[in-house]
């Protein structure tokens, strides 16, 4: 049994553990400074930026676009995709470590068993004739150590685990960012070309009629032979542009197939054309960036982490404590092992301090002050790509709105135009060259302004990846 002065002394330790000094910096988050606005929030010509609606529940931010079978793919994408599966792992990893590095912090007990037979030579120097010259020796021994944390390396360890974990986990939002991203915006662009297919279904019925009218006129001595074929050529090149469509809306049912973990051969969407404007998004100020893209949370609790790291190199400079209890049972007779006379113990404490090591532990510490250094850059870095995208975006739906009314503009006009040469072309006032150069501008007009109707939502959809989608630093996992 331990004294009141062996006892004494170690309640004094376990004191100056959980009250004692951690050593190294205590981290304070790099200063980044944010704009007060968005400077493209449109304020240039007619594009109006969505106000402000912080209180709107952006978890699931696809919604919006209220398609149903959007909302189903993202959340098969959320349970299914391998990706997001390896990131769950990696933030698994990480809080393994986390409960790994805490345990250091409390004592290491093990108790064993072992039995010996000892047979001892009957020559022997200093045996006498009663002496035991074989015997057993029945062993249960008890060890106890402690190193209390002093000097707050084991907490600084700990607290850089954490930061490790949280950052995992903010990586594993990134991660389920940025896949259900690319699963939104792959899927607005398959709907795209269903819509370039609708156009180009409507464009072969109209240039079939065409074709009719030139084969009736031709039959009436009113065409020529070169009339013919020209409407056979552009109605089979218009079905060859239909059918080449095919291949990249196989590459995106694909796509998607591998985004929601369905292998490609059994995955399959039907047809439905893309319509109407992108809504209204949100976009806040930016100042709330930092709290809502998950990848600049990484690289802030990256930030942590090395700070942390330079505790523990710094803890190194400092002696170790360690107090440590061996005890136990031995006895030579199996039946006196429950005896008190049989219980053996000793307890001590031990310091150690590392007089020269050659430069290792400052090497250590300027090595984690580099890390501190290397992760603060990279976490400014990623701050301002994460403004330049936002930026990006909300400067591509101002340009894509202007440049769709535009747009539409030119295809009034041109379908007008082709109105107008079919009608001369039918009372014999136009050559047939005049209709085919008609519809060829009239079809490049409308595949742009369909295009235009992709690329507006797409760009809506990255917008709402720039802005961090629904997450929010509050999200992270306690520390």
């Amino acid at each position: 049994m331990m004294s009141r002065k062996h006892g004494a002394a170690a309640l004094t330790l376990a004191a100056l553990a959980l009250s004692g000094c951690m050593v190294g910096p205590n981290y304070k988050a790099p200063a980044m400074p944010a704009p007060p606005t968005y400077s493209d929030n449109g304020h240039n010509g007619d594009w109006t930026a969505a106000q402000p609606a912080d209180s709107a529940d952006r978890g699931a931010w696809w919604t919006i676009y209220q398609s149903a079978e959007l909302n189903g793919l993202e959340q098969r994408c959320a349970t299914a995709n391998q990706s997001i599966a390896a990131a769950l792992a990696a933030y698994q990893q990480a809080h393994d470590l986390v409960r790994e590095n805490r345990a250091a912090l409390y004592p290491t007990a093990s108790v064993g068993a072992g039995v010996s037979r000892t047979g001892l030579s009957a020559d022997k120097p200093g045996l006498t004739a009663a002496s035991l010259r074989d015997y057993w020796d029945f062993l249960v021994p008890l060890n106890i150590s402690w190193e209390p944390d002093l000097w707050g390396g084991v907490r600084r360890q700990i607290e850089s685990a954490g930061a490790n974990a949280q950052s995992a986990a903010a990586n594993l939002a990134n991660t389920r960012l940025s896949l259900q991203g690319m699963l939104a915006v792959t899927y607005f662009q398959l709907r795209g070309l269903d819509l370039q297919a609708q156009l180009l279904q409507s464009t072969l019925d109209a240039y079939t009629q065409t074709l009719d009218l030139t084969q009736a006129r031709f039959k009436g001595g009113l065409a020529t032979e070169s009339d013919v074929a020209q409407a056979q050529a552009q109605l089979e090149g218009t079905r060859a542009q239909l059918v080449d469509l095919g291949v990249q809306r196989a590459q995106y049912e694909h796509a998607i197939a591998v985004l929601i973990g369905e292998p490609a051969s059994n995955f399959h969407i039907a047809a439905q054309p893309l319509a109407g404007d992108p809504p209204s998004i949100p976009t806040g100020v930016p100042s709330e960036l930092l709290q809502r893209r998950p990848d600049i949370a990484a690289a802030e609790r990256q930030v942590a982490a090395a700070n942390a790291q330079i505790g523990v190199a710094k803890a190194a400079f400092y002696p170790n404590i360690t107090l440590g209890t061996q005890g136990g049972i031995e006895t030579d007779a199996l039946s006196r092992i429950l005896n008190s006379g049989s219980a053996e113990w000793n307890t001590g404490i031990s310091a150690n301090q590392l007089l020269f090591d050659a430069g290792r532990r400052r090497a250590q510490m300027d090595y984690a002050l580099a890390q501190r250094d290397q992760a603060t850059a990279l976490y400014r870095q990623q701050v301002l790509s994460a403004f330049r995208d936002v930026e990006d975006q909300l400067s591509a739906l101002r340009v894509l709105e202007q440049e769709a009314a535009v747009q539409q503009r030119a295809v009034d006009a041109a379908k007008r135009s082709t109105q107008l040469s079919l009608l001369r072309y039918r009372q014999g006032l136009a050559v047939y060259l005049e209709v085919l150069t008609n519809q060829t501008i009239e079809l490049t007009d409308e595949r742009a302004a369909a295009a235009l109707v992709a690329r507006r939502i797409v760009a809506s959809t990255q917008l709402q990846m720039a802005l961090g989608g629904g997450w929010t630093t509050s999200q992270l996992p306690a520390n």
